[in-house]
């Protein structure tokens, strides 16, 4: 793509150009870029500059508040080039959904990433049924991935088991794409009609890889 050789942002007519299939691509070839420390020399002031009249993004990702999990810099994106909703338990709502169809429907964006990640702190809340203030309600958000995740009896369902936790991790992403379909037919028309896609996604926080599911 014009924008990775010239080390600029996204631009209409690269947008306009790319699709779900290659939205992906380039997600897995940052990322990659990432793991291998070839980073972008980016100049984040021109990106600014090239910005300042609109934006073009061609993916749009939720994923966790978890400090850990930098959304651009792990893909290897710059400024204008991805659209970012980060929650604890990157689980979607109806403002979620609402801030997706604005990225796919309205600012043209082909793919939509549900981004989980081990050890996640809200999979673990989730797991312990912790309570707190308004995170009680948040975690119930988590509740049907840890109840789909069925495990032999005696095996340890808290937080304690790092393996448990990240079976739920799982569960939660491939919920969340379900749900997405299902709350908003705004974009499950778009999938339907391959304008869009939306796939899962692990990344480990131990070694920095985003896995595709």
């Amino acid at each position: 793509m014009k924008n990775l050789l010239l080390n600029d942002t996204h631009t209409q007519e690269s947008q306009a150009a790319v699709t779900p299939e290659l939205a992906l691509q380039l997600l897995k070839e940052g990322n990659q870029r990432f793991l291998d420390k070839t980073t972008l020399n980016r100049s984040f002031d021109k990106q600014i500059e090239l910005t300042s009249g609109g934006q073009y993004p061609f993916a749009a990702i939720v994923s966790c508040i978890d400090s850990r999990i930098p959304t651009e810099i792990v893909f290897d994106q710059g400024i204008g080039d991805v659209f970012n909703a980060r929650i604890a338990g990157n689980f979607v709502n109806q403002d979620i959904l609402g801030s997706l169809e604005f990225a796919c429907k309205l600012a043209g964006s082909k793919l939509i990433v549900i981004m989980g990640h081990t050890s996640c702190g809200a999979v673990k809340g989730a797991c312990d049924h912790a309570e707190l203030g308004n995170l009680t309600a948040m975690l119930d958000n988590i509740t049907p991935a840890l109840n789909e995740v069925k495990t032999a009896e005696g095996i340890d369902r808290s937080s304690k088991n790092i393996d448990f936790v990240n079976e739920v991790a799982v569960q939660n992403v491939h919920l969340t794409i379900s749900r997405l379909k299902a709350d908003s037919p705004v974009l499950k028309e778009m999938i339907d009609n391959g304008e869009i896609n939306v796939v899962g996604a692990m990344y480990d926080v131990a070694s920095g890889k985003v896995s595709f599911i």
